[in-house]
């Protein structure tokens, strides 16, 4: 597996906003991401809107499927099939993501999210593809 803390030292605005932090990975071989639920990601319940939990579940799978993969490819979201399970809380929010499938151009990423009370939140299957780092913009 590839050590994905370059990747993660400089972090795009995106993983900015939602607070990720790389963890490593666990004793199951699950990347383990940190994400952190701020107040201004709530909705009219005052619970984390799901738009920024899918957001982390979009930026944990593709984190996960770089550190599987050489330092030269990349991967892009074709889909992400997201159920929400219980409300989420403001605060940290733990995704634990794997690999599933891959194949010379897509890979199958599973995630979830978990709480700081240890309930699963929300969970996604992501398809993506591979791609050569300098062909991502090439329509």
């Amino acid at each position: 597996m590839t050590d994905v803390s370059d990747a993660t030292a400089n972090l795009p605005p995106g993983a900015q906003l939602l607070g990720r932090e790389w963890l490593g990975f666990d004793e199951a071989g699950r990347a383990l991401i940190r994400f952190q639920a701020q107040p201004a990601f709530t909705n009219r319940h005052g619970t984390v809107q799901g738009g920024f939990l899918a957001a982390m579940l979009d930026s944990a799978t593709g984190v996960c499927a770089l550190a599987t993969l050489s330092p030269d490819l990349t991967v892009v979201t074709k889909s992400l099939d997201t159920r929400f399970l219980k409300p989420a809380a403001v605060g940290p929010i733990t995704a634990r993501a794997r690999m599933i499938e891959q194949t010379e151009r897509d890979m199958v990423v599973q995630a979830e999210l978990v709480d700081a009370e240890g309930i699963t939140v929300a969970d996604a299957t992501a398809r993506l593809r591979i791609l050569a780092k300098n062909r991502v913009m090439e329509p």
